[in-house]
C-alpha cells in the first residue's frame, strides 16, 4: 500500500513538473509573440519594402477594380514594389472595408473606397462592424464618379430622350422598372432622386453587382439603369445602350453629346455623383500616410492618367486630392447621403 502511494505521489510530481514546464514554455511563447511585432516593426522611413495590396469591394470589371489596377501600375513604378488588386466582394463593399479596418497599420493594405462604402452605407445599414471615419486613414481623393442613365434601344426604340422616358413612366405609373447594383447603391439612389424630381412612380430592381444589372438591361428584364460611367462608356459607344443623361452638374468629356439629367429631364438642381478615395487602416504612421498620398497624387496627376480618367472612364479628376480636402469632403458627404437615403426609404438589415 505504501509502495502504491509512493508511486502515485511520484507520478503526481512528474505531471506537475511537466505542466509547470509546459506553462512556462507557453508563457514564453505568448510573450515572444506579443513582443515580436514591436521587435521587428518596420522603420516607416524605409517603407515600402514589399508588395502592397489595394483591396476593392466590387467584382472584377467594376469601376473600382479598373481604377485600382490602373493606379497600381503607376504606383508600382513610383514606389518600386508590386501593387496587388484584391477584390473582396459582398454587402455593398462592407466586406472589403472590414478587411482593411482590421488590417495591420503597416502600410501594406489599403482600400479603394467610395462614397457608397464610406458615406451611403453608414446611413443604409443599421449596424456596421467598423466606423467609416474612425477606423480608416485618409490617403487621397481619386475622382468624382457620375452615373449614366441608360436604356436598351432594342426594348425601347421609342425612348430617345429623357423626356420620352418620363412621359412613358407617367402614362404607366409603377409599370416601368430600373436596375441597380444593389439596394442603397449609388445607382439606386440616383434613380430614387430621378423619380422624386420627375414626379413619377417606377419600380426599383436591385441586382448583385454591375454585371448582372447590365445583363438585365440588355436582356430586357428592366427598362432603364443608372450605371457608373466607367462600364457605361464602352457600352454607349458600341451602341448596346443609349445614354439619356449623366448625373453630374456638368457634361462629361467621355460622353460630350450626352446632356446632364438636370437639363435632359428638366429636373432643376439634380446631381447624384459619387467619389472614389484611397484609405488605409486607422493609426497608419504619418510618414507612410504622407508618402503614399504624395505617390498617389503624383500618379493621378500625370496627363496620361488624367486622359484615361476623363476620356475612357468618364471620371472627373479631383480638383484637390489632398488628405485635408478628402477628409472634409468625406465628412460632408456622410450627412448629405444620409438625407438622400432617408428620402429614398432604402435600408439594409
Amino acid at each position: 500500500m505504501l509502495r502504491s502511494t509512493f508511486k502515485l505521489r511520484a507520478l503526481s510530481a512528474t505531471v506537475s513538473a511537466t505542466v509547470s514546464t509546459v506553462a512556462s514554455a507557453t508563457a514564453l511563447a505568448v510573450a515572444a509573440a506579443v513582443l515580436a511585432p514591436a521587435a521587428h516593426a518596420e522603420d516607416p522611413a524605409k517603407w515600402p519594402t514589399r508588395a502592397i495590396t489595394i483591396v476593392g469591394g466590387f467584382p472584377g470589371g467594376a469601376g473600382t477594380d479598373l481604377y485600382a489596377r490602373k493606379l497600381g501600375e503607376g504606383l508600382s513604378k513610383e514606389l518600386g514594389v508590386p501593387i496587388i488588386a484584391d477584390n473582396r466582394t459582398g454587402a455593398g463593399g462592407n466586406v472589403a472595408s472590414d478587411v482593411v479596418a482590421r488590417a495591420p497599420a503597416d502600410g501594406y493594405t489599403f482600400l479603394l473606397g467610395t462614397a457608397g462604402t464610406h458615406a451611403i452605407n453608414a446611413a443604409l445599414y443599421k449596424s456596421l462592424a467598423f466606423d467609416v471615419e474612425k477606423d480608416f486613414t485618409h490617403i487621397a481623393l481619386l475622382g468624382d464618379v457620375p452615373n449614366v442613365l441608360l436604356v436598351n434601344p432594342k426594348k425601347h426604340p421609342e425612348i430617345k430622350t429623357c423626356g420620352d422616358l418620363i412621359a412613358q413612366a407617367k402614362s404607366k405609373p409603377g409599370v416601368l422598372n430600373y436596375a441597380s447594383t444593389g439596394n442603397g447603391a449609388s445607382g439606386h439612389l440616383a434613380g430614387a432622386q430621378f423619380a422624386h424630381g420627375a414626379d413619377i412612380k417606377v419600380t426599383h430592381v436591385p441586382y448583385r453587382g454591375q454585371g448582372p444589372a447590365m445583363t438585365a438591361l440588355l436582356s430586357g428584364e428592366v427598362d432603364f439603369f443608372f450605371n457608373q460611367s466607367a462600364p457605361s462608356v464602352p457600352a454607349v459607344k458600341s451602341g448596346q445602350v443609349v445614354a439619356l443623361g449623366v448625373t453630374t452638374a456638368q457634361r462629361i468629356k467621355a460622353l460630350p453629346d450626352v446632356p446632364t439629367v438636370a437639363e435632359a429631364c428638366n429636373i432643376k438642381g439634380y446631381e447624384s455623383s459619387t467619389w472614389y478615395g484611397l484609405f488605409g487602416p486607422a493609426k497608419l504612421p504619418p510618414e507612410i500616410q504622407k508618402r503614399m498620398s504624395e505617390a498617389v497624387i503624383k500618379v493621378i496627376s500625370t496627363p496620361e492618367f488624367q486622359a484615361w480618367l476623363t476620356d475612357l472612364q468618364g471620371i472627373q479628376p479631383p480638383a484637390d486630392p489632398s488628405i485635408a480636402a478628402f477628409e472634409r469632403i468625406h465628412k460632408a458627404d456622410i450627412k448629405r447621403w444620409a438625407d438622400i437615403v432617408k428620402m429614398s426609404g432604402a435600408t439594409v438589415d
